[in-house]
């Protein structure tokens, strides 16, 4: 038998509560990727979303697509991707959904 304070007793039980919340989640992000519902982005990508780079260009780019390819595909007009990557515009809502559905990704992945 061991016998440990109430407080050491209670620090354990909440660090093992906190493991087992993080197992879950991680079993279900395992399994939302199996099932095609979420995808890793690949590092040098999502640093250059975190560095406030257009998220058009490098889900764009990240897809393999130049501007005329993603216009044909969603129906944008290539100078419109341009402004838009380029920070001169912003695209109506039906605009940034095209291109949304073309590449893939949520609308809100975009702006």
């Amino acid at each position: 038998m061991v016998t440990i304070p109430r407080e050491e007793y209670d620090r354990l039980r909440e660090a093992a509560v906190a493991d087992l919340r993080a197992y879950d989640g991680a079993k279900a992000a395992l399994a939302a990727l199996a099932a095609g519902e979420e995808e890793l982005v690949p590092a040098d990508y999502a640093k250059r979303l975190i560095a406030g780079e257009s998220p058009l260009r490098v889900w764009r780019e990240l897809r393999g697509l130049s501007q005329v390819r993603l216009g044909a595909v969603s129906g944008v007009n290539r100078v419109q991707i341009a402004d838009i990557e380029a920070g001169r515009g912003k695209g109506s809502v039906e605009t940034v959904r095209k291109l949304a559905e073309a590449l893939g990704v949520r609308v809100g992945d975009l702006v």
